[in-house]
C-alpha cells in the first residue's frame, strides 16, 4: 500500500499536508450546489462511524461552553474507546 508523505514544513506561511488535503476537500464541498452538498452530507450521516464522530465533535464543542472540569477531545475519545461511554 502506498503511504502518504509524513512531513511537515515548519516555515511561516506553509500548510501541513493533512491541512492542505482538508482544505481541498472543504473548498470542493463549498463549490457544490446546495442539492449536491445535501446529497454528500446524507452519505456522511449514513456512515455510522462518521456520524458518531460528528455527533461527538458537536457534543464536545457544546460541552466546552459549559463551565466545569476541562475535558479535551483526546481524553473524551480515549475514555470512549476504553469504556464505550464517557459517563
Amino acid at each position: 500500500m502506498k503511504q502518504k508523505p509524513k512531513f511537515v514544513i515548519e516555515e511561516k506561511g506553509t500548510v501541513k499536508t493533512n491541512q492542505a488535503t482538508a482544505e481541498v476537500f472543504f473548498t470542493a464541498f463549498k463549490a457544490l450546489k446546495s442539492k449536491e452538498q445535501e446529497a454528500f452530507l446524507e452519505k456522511v450521516l449514513k456512515d455510522e462511524r462518521l456520524s458518531e464522530d460528528l455527533l461527538d465533535i458537536a457534543l464536545i464543542k457544546k460541552a466546552k461552553k459549559i463551565k466545569g472540569t476541562p475535558f479535551s477531545a483526546k481524553e473524551y475519545f480515549a475514555r470512549r474507546r476504553r469504556t464505550g461511554s464517557v459517563s
